[in-house]
């Protein structure tokens, strides 16, 4: 307070607020009020590692590739924007089955994916064309040294019997029913199905129908010779069998039961995770039925 031009300060100088003073604790309360109220609302926050998240079927978690599927089209590789997928393939030539030209098919190799560099955005699952590659919802792949964050085909082939099942159609999205076709008997007694006409063979309304030509005249031709007796014809000679050839990389193969409960046993005396286990049983088991196949 300014008494003849001086401010009067020290203990004995009015208030500004008319001399009242706020009670003691009022601050403390409010602050509890706000920590009580925060007590008892419910928690949000889930408690990870233990308690693990509830992720959505369409969570981009790790690709998973089925080999069986790949064609080594090349697709998914070079769409990639990151250029995170490393293949590797060679060509071989099978012999025909029953008679024919051989047969050129591509063998895959290599099939990696450096997670390190992919940036999840699933335009390799979109542009296969095969059916090759899948998202899984698996998220725990985390590693100490990046040079194990490259997933060979082996891996990448484990992480299918984590893909979670297509979620249902949407109501009015079944596929609409075509009209069944109509058999129509000809004059010959044969049955011969018929079909609505297309929006091309429709006529328009109005349409002067096109005009009819006239058949052209038969001219007379040379006599016909009689058809003379056909000799009696040998047997044929039964054709060898062709042997058997290898299965292709893209064939399913059935994988030897006895490498499968092998490799089975061993990874889960080693703790790893049961369906990862079977995973790894079930490659090891094709590998060794396609190495048998082979010779």
């Amino acid at each position: 307070m300014a008494v003849g031009g001086r401010q009067e300060v020290g203990p004995g100088a009015p208030r500004g607020n008319g001399g009242r003073r706020g009670l003691p604790g009022v601050g403390l309360i409010k602050g509890l009020g706000v920590t009580l109220k925060h007590m008892l609302q419910r928690s949000i926050t889930q408690e990870y590692p233990d308690e693990k998240p509830n992720l959505p079927p369409r969570t981009r978690g790790v690709i998973a590739l089925k080999e069986e599927n790949c064609t080594v089209c090349w697709k998914c590789s070079r769409e990639c924007p990151d250029w995170c997928i490393y293949i590797e393939s060679h060509k071989e030539t099978h012999p025909p089955a029953s008679g024919g030209r051989a047969r050129s098919v591509k063998v895959l190799d290599r099939f990696a994916i450096d997670y390190a560099l992919c940036m999840y955005c699933g335009i390799c699952v979109e542009v296969c064309p095969f059916d090759a590659l899948f998202w899984a919802p698996d998220f725990e792949y985390a590693e100490y040294d990046i040079v194990e964050m490259t997933h060979e085909k082996q891996r990448l082939e484990e992480w299918t019997y984590r893909v979670l099942p297509p979620p249902p159609l949407e109501v009015g999205a079944e596929p609409v029913e075509t009209p069944e076709e109509t058999p129509v008997m000809t004059g010959g007694g044969e049955a011969v199905a018929s079909r609505p006409p297309s929006a091309a063979e429709t006529p328009l309304a109005g349409a002067q129908p096109p005009p009819q030509m006239a058949p052209p005249r038969a001219e007379p031709g040379p006599p016909t010779p009689e058809p003379k007796p056909a000799a009696a014809s040998a047997e044929p000679t039964p054709a060898a069998a062709p042997p058997p050839r290898p299965a292709a990389a893209g064939e399913h193969v059935e994988p030897d039961q006895e490498t499968f409960d092998r490799v089975l046993a061993e990874e889960l005396a080693k703790g790893t995770d049961r369906r990862v286990a079977e995973g790894r049983a079930k490659a090891a088991g094709v590998r060794a039925a396609r190495k048998k196949a082979g010779g």
